[in-house]
């Protein structure tokens, strides 16, 4: 049965430290029981932080950081390197301070990769990508141990968007165009991939925040707020700050 519980935290600093410390305890959790971890990472400015707070902390060596595969969640389609690409920004906050290896880092294609300027080509890509790495069944995924998910001020999540065509897509990942942020052209996990996790953590800081959190937490339906329609197999857990916290009912917190 899975748990669904929330987390709040005075602001976004104190959510991105207490993020940092979870991330790591919950990566020697799973190479204690797997002897590797599988996460799937998110972009964004309350990601960074999160991921500069893992590489500032003292405890980050306790993780065998040969042994975890790093997937991401979206993408924006641009060139390798662009700074807009999350995979660019979490190598500069993490991923280039630590001993990963190469062989287990797995960041979707780019606009100057093979596939050239298709989206869609380089989603089947990542799709095909996925499936050489997972487990018999449907679909073939690999046993994502976590996902990362920032929320948007619409309720969307990674790169599926409210009333958009990933809402309603059955594959596990898919291009996105004519996104309402840019840049508009995107790949994406769809919200099939997302709930094969066994975790799946939900992250959101600031009162712009606030009312996506409120409807989701309420039940919003999953095609008019993605951020509704995501749950781990054993755990949904929303972190956030006060001020996104502001339409969550006093019932669910659990203050930090």
């Amino acid at each position: 049965m899975s748990q669904t519980s929330v987390v709040v935290h005075p602001d976004a600093d104190a959510m991105a430290q207490a993020t940092a410390a979870r991330l790591i305890v919950r990566l020697i959790d799973a190479q204690s029981h797997r002897g590797t971890a599988s996460v799937v990472l998110t972009g964004g400015r309350g990601a960074a932080a999160i991921y500069a707070a893992v590489r500032d902390s003292p405890a980050r060596d306790a993780v065998d950081w040969s042994k975890v595969d790093l997937w991401w969640g979206d993408e924006r389609f641009l060139p390798s390197g662009d700074p807009e690409r999350n995979e660019t920004q979490a190598r500069a906050a993490l991923l280039d301070a630590v001993p990963l290896d190469p062989a287990r880092v797995h960041p979707m294609p780019a606009s100057d990769g093979p596939d050239g300027d298709d989206p869609e080509a380089a989603a089947g890509r990542y799709s095909d990508e996925l499936a050489l790495a997972g487990r018999a069944g449907s679909p073939s995924l690999p046993p994502f141990d976590l996902v990362l998910l920032g929320v948007g001020e619409d309720g969307h999540i990674a790169s599926v968007f409210p009333e958009h065509p990933a809402a309603y897509d059955t594959r596990t990942v898919t291009a996105v165009r004519g996104a309402p942020k840019p840049p508009p052209v995107r790949i994406t996990l769809t919200q099939v991939a997302i709930n094969t996790a066994t975790e799946v953590w939900l992250i959101a800081a600031g009162a712009g925040k606030a009312g996506a959190v409120g409807l989701a937490m309420a039940g919003g339906g999953p095609v008019q707020l993605p951020a509704a329609g995501v749950q781990g197999l054993e755990r949904t857990l929303w972190l956030l700050d006060r001020e996104a916290a502001r339409d969550v009912s006093p019932r669910l917190r659990s203050l930090r």
